[in-house]
C-alpha cells in the first residue's frame, strides 16, 4: 500500500520527478543509503555536491511521454537530467549498469533515507561542514 507522500514499507516504493514534472520515476524496490559525492562532476551537474541513493536498474520504472530525459555520457559514467528543466535525475556507472542512483532531492518523500558514506571527501567545497560520523572515501568505489 502506497501512502500519499509516495512511499510504501520503509525505504521501497518510492516516486519522484524533475522541477517542471515532464520527468517522473517510481523505485519499485529498496534504495540503499544515501551517499554524497563531492567530484568535480557531481559538483558541476548539481552546482553544489550530489546526494544519492542507488537502485536496481530493473526496479527504476521512468514516466517520459515527451521524451525529455537525456543522459550525458562521460564514458565511465552516465548523468541523467530533464532537457526542459534541467533537473539532474540520476547517475549510472558505466560499469554497473545495474544500478541506478537518484537523486534524493527528485524524490517526493526522502524520509527514512540515512547517509552512509561520503566520496571525494577532499574535494568538497570549503563551506561544505561534512558529516563526521560516516565513512570518507577519496574515489567511489565500494563505499
Amino acid at each position: 500500500m502506497v501512502d500519499t507522500n509516495g512511499k510504501a514499507d520503509g525505504t521501497s516504493g518510492r516516486s519522484g520527478r524533475c522541477l517542471c514534472g515532464a520527468v517522473s520515476y517510481r523505485v519499485d524496490g529498496q534504495l540503499q543509503p544515501v551517499l554524497h559525492c563531492h567530484c568535480q562532476n557531481c559538483r558541476r551537474t548539481s552546482g553544489s555536491y550530489v546526494a544519492a541513493a542507488r537502485a536496481l536498474t530493473q526496479d527504476l520504472n521512468i514516466t517520459d511521454p515527451q521524451g525529455q530525459v537525456r543522459w550525458h555520457d562521460l564514458g565511465y559514467a552516465r548523468y541523467g537530467f530533464c532537457s526542459q528543466c534541467g533537473s539532474s535525475l540520476f547517475w549510472r556507472a558505466a560499469d554497473h549498469g545495474e544500478l541506478t542512483s537518484i537523486m534524493t532531492g527528485t524524490l517526493d518523500d526522502d524520509s527514512e533515507l540515512e547517509l552512509s558514506g561520503i566520496w571525494f571527501a577532499s574535494q568538497a567545497q570549503p563551506h561544505h561542514v561534512l558529516d563526521q560520523s560516516v565513512d570518507h572515501f577519496e574515489a567511489n568505489g565500494n563505499a
